[in-house]
C-alpha cells in the first residue's frame, strides 16, 4: 500500500492533482488506512496512470468519469468504452495533421530564409 506522497512519486502525479481525482470520484473504491488517510494499491497506481494518460489524450474530467462508469459496468460496455478511445484517437490525429502542417510552413519559412541569408548578407 502506498501514502499519498509515496502514489504521487510513483506517478508523477501533484498531490492536489490525486486529491482532486478522489474527490471527483475518478479514483474508484479509495481505501484508508486507521488514521482515515488515503491509501492506494498497485490497481490503483494502474490506474492512477491511465487517468494521466488520457488526460493527456484531451479527455476532459467529464469524459474521463464517463469512462470509470463504463469500466464499472463490466464488459458489455466494452463497444462504448471502445468508441470513446477511437474518437479521442481520430481526435488526436488530427491534431498531429495540424502540428504537422505547421512544422511544414516553419520549416519551408527557415529553408527560405537560410537561402535568401546565404545569397545576400545582411548588412
Amino acid at each position: 500500500m502506498y501514502t499519498m506522497k509515496q502514489t504521487c512519486e510513483k506517478t508523477g502525479m501533484h498531490y492536489e492533482t490525486l486529491k482532486f481525482y478522489c474527490n471527483q470520484g475518478l479514483i474508484p473504491n479509495v481505501k484508508r488506512d486507521k488514521a482515515n488517510r488515503r491509501i492506494f494499491d498497485e490497481q490503483d497506481i494502474e490506474w492512477i496512470h491511465s487517468l494521466s494518460c488520457l488526460k493527456k489524450c484531451g479527455m476532459t474530467h467529464r469524459e474521463m468519469k464517463e469512462y470509470l462508469a463504463l469500466c464499472g459496468q463490466g464488459r458489455e460496455t466494452i463497444p462504448e468504452r471502445l468508441h470513446m478511445l477511437e474518437k479521442r484517437r481520430n481526435s488526436l490525429l488530427a491534431s498531429m495533421a495540424e502540428l504537422q502542417s505547421s512544422i511544414d510552413f516553419i520549416d519551408r519559412k527557415q529553408s527560405l530564409y537560410t537561402r535568401l541569408l546565404a545569397e545576400e548578407p545582411l548588412t
